[in-house]
Order: C-alpha cells, then structure tokens, then sequence
C-alpha cells in the first residue's frame, strides 16, 4: 500500500475502540488519549511477545507474528497478532487477548478487519479465524460472516467522520465504563450526572 496516497487512513485498533465506545476512540485516536488500568497492563503483558516480529514453523503451517496489514479500498492499516499460513493454502489470523474465553463482539470486528485486509493483499479468501484468550489458554473461532464484513465497513465510515470532526461523543455512562482505562479521563458520571449538564454538553457537541 502506498500510504503516501492518502491521508485518512485509520489503524484497525479504532474499529475495536468504537465498536466499543465512539467516545473511547475520539479520546485515544482524536485527542491521543491513553491510560492504563489492570486490564490494559494484563494485556500489555500478554503482548510482549506477539508483538516481536517474527515467525516460526509449527505443524501444517508456517506462523508470522506482528504481521503488517492493509487495505487500500478501506484505508485501514494495522498488524495483526500471528497469521498461520497452512500449508493447504489456506490463511488464518489469531488476535491475542487476555481474560478468559468470552464473546465479545469488538474483538470480532477487529479480527474481521485484520481478514479483510489479508483477503486484498493475498487475493485469497479468509473465511474465519481465532481469538486466543490467554487466561483460559484456549481459542475461540470466528467466522467471518457477511455481516461482520458490513459492520466492519460501516464502522471505518463512521471512524473516518469522527476523526475528521475533531469532536469528542458524549459519554455513555454504562456499564462498559467500569473496565475502561479511560474512565478518570472521560469523567463520564460526573458530565452526564444532571439534566442541564446534559443539555450544554448536546450544545458543544452538535456540528457547526
């Protein structure tokens, strides 16, 4: 991909952050952002080593850690954690995260981004891959469906609007904020505590 094509490319992690929460990724991906918490460490930790380039043989396949990816229909970027290249010609991404083995659909969207761009650079089809829970040291996989495929493109045209207004969402003050390292940033019980603050905050919000 030449990148010096254009200049909104969006890395593969804000499809993650705003499936998750569209103010999580303007705070990380907008104002550059970033905390750490338990979770975010644990995963720090879980990360050090498929975040070192490289590859390995294993039985029926050949396995390229931190492996660069791109799209240039979608102007997505990002690596992904390893890719077993099998030696039946088939190719499969593995997204590494900590915690125990549980669905979640963010990671999904992620590991379907990571399939889409490896489908444009190899002209081959990525059907499905895994998740690889590293607490339960088991793999989950993922079919890479029609309709992940959609969310993943409305997502990158959503992300791409975001970036482009410089505007922070409002707060959701839910329970996804319990886990996010963002929460003392994002203050979202205090900004979304009383009616009228709620009022202002839709005021300094809304585009010009």
């Amino acid at each position: 991909m030449d990148s010096g094509e254009r200049d909104d490319i969006i890395m593969i992690s804000a499809i993650q952050h705003h499936s998750y929460c569209p103010r999580q990724c303007a705070l990380i991906h907008v104002e550059q952002q970033f905390s750490s918490n338990v979770h975010t460490a644990r995963g720090d930790a879980v990360h050090a080593r498929v975040d070192e380039p490289g590859w390995e043989t294993q039985p029926g396949a050949r396995v390229e850690r931190a492996l660069p990816i791109w799209s240039d229909r979608l102007g997505l970027a990002g690596r992904c954690d390893a890719v077993e290249f099998r030696h039946d010609g088939s190719i499969y991404p593995v997204e590494t995260k900590h915690g125990p083995r549980k669905a979640k659909v963010h990671d999904d969207l992620q590991l379907a981004a990571q399939a889409i761009c490896l489908e444009e650079m190899t002209g081959k089809p990525v059907p499905r891959g895994a998740i690889y829970h590293h607490t339960s040291r088991r793999r989950r996989e993922v079919a890479i469906t029609d309709a992940l495929r959609h969310q993943v493109e409305e997502i990158t045209v959503a992300v791409r609007g975001l970036l482009a207004s410089g505007r922070l969402p409002l707060p959701v003050n839910d329970v996804r904020c319990k886990e996010c390292s963002l929460k003392d940033i994002c203050q979202p019980e205090a900004l979304m505590a009383k009616p009228a603050q709620i009022s202002l905050l839709s005021s300094l919000f809304v585009p010009d």
